[in-house]
């Protein structure tokens, strides 16, 4: 049974993300601690898929966040401008001139190579997304006025401050009073709710949130820490993923969660930093789909992987309204992805069509 996707015809935008983006500044093959320079990039987990669907998709997509007015601010706004995405529900705050108040995100990453692993250092206190409340954003205006067939939020903007579960959940429930599919990236991140009530608060706004989520999203720790439901046999390392297991937990899942449409995770065993077997699978109307496989993918940039197979996934959903065809655009989308720099996608639907009917890296001329 498909998933009811509004039509293209009456919504103005074929998905809308609210979330966090950041400043990513990226020492290239160096590290963070002794680089003396970085390359700028935009990102955030859930803009990321918004981006990739704008840019590598088609589709017409919005962002929902906010900055504070300064010049850091705008340039991020111009990264997003590059990328496609419209900026018309970019909520922007008086900067006080010194970030006592107020101010934009900052993300140095790490890529890691071989035994040494990525590593991120966010330094995005008291930002501007961080501070919206309830209210503060007219969902009826996105979602009822000017419509949207896709919803995408997760749960790295949930546990950014007090107030951004609610501001999630009145999104939320506004998608869904107008007939808009919500999906959910669980996206846990111990960091940022370390001081923020830790797992046990984790848990209490993910599993209230979820109560609004067609589409969930996130691999075997992600369901464990944020939705409380354990995966046998996955060991610290996350070395090796148990299929089987995975999928026992997804039928308690649904179970607990009948709202569930769909579930989907990667499947990412990570033999090195530049090295990780990568698959993908999709829980959809009773049935499991399993995606092509990677083995031994060879990665540049792992950063927005993840969220690059979201993008796939639900342009697979919206132009194909099949979970074959879902898991599997997620699947080599989120591997183009992570051959390349930055947090966001430099793949053309053309290269993700012919990776997945079976194409190779054989030089195009």
């Amino acid at each position: 049974m498909a998933i009811d996707i509004k039509s293209p015809d009456s919504c103005e935008y074929g998905c809308i993300s609210l979330g966090e983006v950041m400043l990513r500044l990226d020492p290239g093959e160096g590290r963070v601690h002794t680089t003396r320079q970085f390359t700028a990039w935009e990102g955030g987990g859930e803009y990321n898929v918004a981006r990739g669907l704008r840019r590598c998709f088609g589709l017409k997509t919005a962002v929902v966040t906010a900055f504070a007015d300064n010049p850091v601010g705008r340039l991020v706004e111009d990264f997003i401008l590059q990328g496609g995405v419209d900026t018309d529900f970019i909520k922007w705050v008086e900067y006080d001139g010194i970030g006592r108040e107020v101010r934009n995100g900052l993300n140095f990453t790490e890529r890691g190579f071989g035994i040494r692993g990525a590593v991120g250092c966010p330094d995005r206190g008291n930002t501007a997304a961080s501070q919206l409340k309830p209210g503060d954003i007219d969902w009826e205006e996105i979602f009822g006025k000017r419509g949207a067939q896709w919803f995408h939020t997760g749960g790295i903007y949930a546990a950014l401050s007090a107030t951004t579960p609610d501001v999630v959940l009145e999104a939320v429930k506004c998608a869904k009073k107008h007939g808009t599919i919500v999906s959910y990236d669980l996206n846990y991140r111990p960091s940022l709710w370390k001081d923020f009530g830790g797992l046990a608060k984790c848990q209490e706004v993910n599993r209230e949130i979820a109560q609004y989520v067609d589409v969930m999203i996130g691999n075997e720790e992600d369901f464990t820490a944020c939705l409380g439901f354990e995966v046998e046999g996955v060991d610290e390392n996350i070395s090796h993923i148990p299929v089987e297991a995975f999928k026992k937990m997804i039928g308690t899942a649904i179970k607990q969660f009948p709202n569930f449409k769909a579930t989907a995770t990667t499947l990412r065993a990570v033999k090195t930093a530049t090295v990780n077997d990568w698959a993908a699978m999709v829980w959809h109307d009773g049935e499991f789909y399993e995606s092509m496989q990677f083995p031994e993918l060879e990665i540049m940039d792992r950063v927005g992987g993840g969220d690059s197979f979201a993008s796939g996934l639900i342009y697979g959903f919206l132009s194909e309204n099949d979970p074959q065809e879902a898991v599997d655009y997620g699947c080599v989308h989120g591997a183009l992805a992570m051959t390349t720099p930055g947090d966001t996608t430099m793949a053309s639907l053309k290269e993700v069509k012919k990776i997945k009917a079976g194409g190779g890296a054989r030089v195009d001329r």
